[in-house]
């Protein structure tokens, strides 16, 4: 293994309304917790690549939502050979960080962000959520518009690193 990340990953800079410049991170990966480590090691690369940091608490709490965004989409989206989707984009100047996970599993959504069940002190799971959503500036999910699954999203604004 080396230390050198792949350079095919897809980056863009479009300019939007506003001279909004967005930078975006689009990639499919293997429904396993192989590709979910791997989907939190290249977006964690591509933050720190756009002006965030690593070791800054903005960086640290994106990667943790991407992660359990991720992590969530291999535990109780995985369908067999279907991947998922991570899709990163930083919008500036507004400093906003946007993510979206992809599963093509439909029957199995999360809970509403308000109705959020809170696990018992001997529960070893069902925390990922409750995470996100204490991270996450705003958080949801909705069904694919095409095919079958869902995505579900969280949105971070951070403050410009000093």
């Amino acid at each position: 293994m080396t230390s050198q990340l792949p350079s095919l990953i897809s980056t863009s800079q479009p300019v939007g309304p506003g001279g909004d410049l967005s930078r975006t991170f689009d990639m499919c990966f293997t429904s396993t917790p192989r590709g979910a480590r791997l989907a939190r090691r290249l977006a964690a690369h591509r933050l720190d690549a756009w002006g965030v940091p690593y070791g800054t608490g903005p960086h640290e709490s994106i990667a943790l939502v991407v992660g359990e965004l991720t992590a969530n989409a291999v535990r109780h989206g995985h369908v067999p050979s279907r991947d998922f989707h991570l899709l990163l984009r930083v919008s500036e100047p507004a400093r906003t960080v946007r993510i979206e996970v992809t599963d093509t599993r439909t029957e199995r959504t999360p809970p509403e962000p308000a109705m959020l069940p809170a696990p018992g002190s001997q529960d070893t799971g069902g925390r990922g959520l409750l995470l996100v959503a204490a991270l996450a500036t705003r958080w949801g999910w909705h069904l694919r518009p095409t095919g079958p699954g869902k995505t579900v999203w969280a949105e971070c604004v951070f403050a410009t690193p000093a």
